[in-house]
Formats: C-alpha cells, structure tokens, sequence
C-alpha cells in the first residue's frame, strides 16, 4: 500500500473543498432557522452530490452513522465515479447542527481523505480526548494525568503562569469535576455548547484563537476528524474510547477494535497522508461564516494537506 494519496490531478484536492463548500452553501439558507434536521439533510444531500463527481474510489469510514441507520453517507458506502485512488473518506457534513440552528460560532462542514485503510474506524460512542497544539514536546500532556496537572506540564513548557493558559471543553453535565479542577489551577476555560472538531482545531492556531488545549469526552467519529486536521496543521491529540454498555462494546468489535483501553494518539487514528478541507457555516474564530451580499454567497474554507504542509484559507463566491 502507498504511503501517500498519488493526486495525479491536483484539481481533485481542490476538489474536496469543492465538497466541503457546496454542503456549507445547501445549509446557508438555514442558519438561524431552528431547524437542525433540515440544516444537516441539506448539507448531507449536497456533500454526496458533489462527492460523486470526484475522481476516486471512495469508502466512508466516518460518516453519518452504520447503513440501517442512515440513508446517505452511511459507513461503508462507496463513493466517487470509481475512475481514481482508492481512498477512506471521513466527513460530518455540519459539524454543529444546533448551531447552525440558532446562528452560533463555528459551525463547519468537514471532510478528509487520506489512503485506503489509513483512517481508525471508530464506532459511534464517546472518546475522551486531549489535545494541544504544535511545538511542545510529544507525551507533554497525557489522558493519565489529572486535568490539573496538564494545565501545569502546559504552563511549565510555554513559559507562563497556569492563569496565562486557557482550555477548551465542552458545555456538558460529565464535565463538572473537570471543570471545576482546571478553574482551581487559575486557567481560563472557554466553554463550547457543540462542535469538538472546531474546539480541537482552535489548538493548533492558539495565537489566533487563544486557546491552549482541549479536554473532555465527544463523538469518537469527530475524533478522528480531528487528528486528521491536526495532522495537516500540528499538535498533539489524544483518544480514548469510551463504553457505557454491552451494545456500545459490540460496536467497536464490529469495527475491528479488540484493544477496548487503546490509547490512541494522532498519528493511529490517522495514519498516512491525508488532506482536510473544512468550509465556515457561521462566523467563528477559525473560519469566516457565509457572507450573504445582494445576488452573491461568499464562502471561506481551510484546504490543508499533511504530506506538503499546505494550509490555505480560500474564498469562494457564488451567484444566487
């Protein structure tokens, strides 16, 4: 198996932005109208139309949820014309349904290839996750160590105070203790209500975004999501899954894991090369949301790809 994805047209990169910005335009109609539903068909129905058109052999791997429980993008779907590299395909066609819902920050549409077999097929169940940005040393932090004594070990390295830090988690209930502990360390916390792929990706730019690192349990699926952009932009993350029941469990076994403890670093959730490409459905720190202006939309997307290092930040505009 090659290492690497052989792009002999370097449209078809820009073709998976293409992807990413048609299921951001389907759903800008959307945004605010407090519909999540209808907000992820269209971006869902959009995101296949435009997969379909690229030149690869595609398989789903991290999509909408195993085949009897979604019509399209299911796990194990085939996509593309066949004509091209067979690839795994990982994608959330709205990374942030409820925001985009009530016209919140960071929505996304988000997808990644990367070569056939390269991507962890992770089940539909939660993974606690740590992630920090690039230029620290590897094993810094670790999911063994207690939230505090991260924030310490991430202090110590950049240089500062555990109050000049600050942790992105997500707004939930199981997050209390944790939440409490990092406060007690006299770091700042920037509580997200959804979208873990954008939290984790806030890492790897913290002079833009101000965020250090990023702790808490999600959707294993976004886990994967995120290592691939973390892989393309640099830093750390760290998975491991999470089990609340014997059907959860049959999940995993059923995607091929055997190991339930695995702590998974970025580089096993995503192995090889892979290029992330994710397009801005309402405003945020990383990426700007949909423009509306009279008879045009303005998109702005994140085109990366780990092999080369490239990140680009493009804007589309399109006629309505």
């Amino acid at each position: 198996m090659s290492d690497r994805i052989e792009f002999h047209d370097r449209m078809l990169s820009l073709g998976l932005a293409r992807v990413a910005e048609q299921a951001a335009l389907a759903s800008a109609s959307l945004v605010g109208r407090g519909d999540e539903k209808a907000a992820d068909q269209a971006a869902v129905n959009a995101m296949r139309e435009q997969l379909n058109m690229l030149d690869i052999s595609g398989v789903v791997v991290i999509g909408e949820g195993e085949r009897d429980e979604a019509p399209m993008l299911y796990i194990g779907e085939e996509v593309g014309t066949g004509k091209g590299p067979g690839v795994d395909i990982a994608l959330d066609p709205l990374e942030g349904t409820t925001l985009t819902a009530k016209d919140m920050p960071n929505a996304l549409t988000v997808i990644a290839m990367g070569p056939r077999g390269s991507m962890l097929h992770a089940p539909d169940v939660y993974m606690e996750k740590l992630a920090i940005g690039p230029g620290y040393s590897e094993g810094l932090v670790t999911l063994d160590m207690p939230p505090a004594t991260r924030v310490s070990a991430l202090a110590t390295e950049k240089g500062c105070a555990p109050s000049d830090i600050t942790v992105c988690i997500l707004e939930r209930p199981r997050h209390e203790a944790m939440i409490a502990e990092v406060r007690s360390t006299g770091a700042a916390i920037r509580l997200i209500t959804d979208g873990d792929v954008a939290g984790v990706m806030h890492c790897a730019e913290a002079e833009k975004t101000g965020i250090d690192m990023y702790m808490g349990s999600g959707g294993a699926p976004e886990g994967v999501l995120a290592a691939a952009a973390l892989k393309c932009m640099g830093g750390q993350i760290f998975g491991r899954l999470l089990f609340r029941n014997d059907d959860e469990k049959a999940r995993a076994d059923k995607a091929g894991i055997t190991d339930l403890d695995k702590i998974y670093a970025r580089d096993d959730m995503v192995q090889q090369d892979v290029i992330f490409a994710a397009t801005g459905v309402t405003g945020g720190t990383l990426l700007n949301g949909i423009k509306r202006e009279p008879g045009w939309l303005t998109t702005q997307t994140l085109l990366m790809r780990s092999k080369t290092g490239s990140v680009r930040r493009m804007e589309y505009r399109t006629p309505v």
